[in-house]
């Protein structure tokens, strides 16, 4: 453990941590404040499964550290309001096995956030570092059209 303590800001809420500053904020957010929807996947950013925001943007937990994260607005899936997007992924029937969710939940809500009628191509890109093992791609593509037409 460190001398100093890490803030962290969390879902809106402030975390005060003792751990070592190059943690992956990953095993902060599951293992110390009990916030379970990040998912380890590979641990090697290559998977999305623990994709959080950070400021807003789309960032890999298991490859950023607590040190990295401090000072910034850290948004998990459980902080993530975006009902639209939710009900969207549900309509259309997206979750399968429902492993990857949470990070392809947050890597589209990124999106939508910067692109409020994006193109399929805008969607393959934005969505490309998410693997879903059960392959929900083209229901992944329509939720995230039908929650555009629906914010316009």
């Amino acid at each position: 453990m460190s001398d100093d303590k890490l803030s962290l800001i969390i879902n809106g809420e402030s975390f005060v941590l003792d751990v070592d500053p190059k943690m992956p904020v990953l095993w902060a957010i599951r293992d110390l404040l009990g916030l379970t929807g990040t998912k380890y996947g590979c641990g090697s950013g290559l998977c999305g499964a623990c994709t959080i925001h950070l400021d807003g943007k789309p960032a890999r937990a298991c490859l950023t550290t607590v040190s990295q994260a401090q000072g910034k607005q850290v948004t998990t899936i459980e902080g993530l309001e975006f009902s639209e997007l939710k009900r969207a992924w549900s309509d259309n029937n997206v979750p399968q096995c429902g492993y990857c969710q949470s990070g392809q939940l947050m890597s589209a809500a990124a999106l939508l956030a910067v692109n409020s009628s994006p193109s399929d191509e805008d969607i393959d890109s934005a969505m490309s570092g998410n693997i879903c093992r059960c392959g929900t791609y083209t229901r992944i593509r329509a939720a995230i059209h039908d929650t555009a037409k629906k914010r316009t």
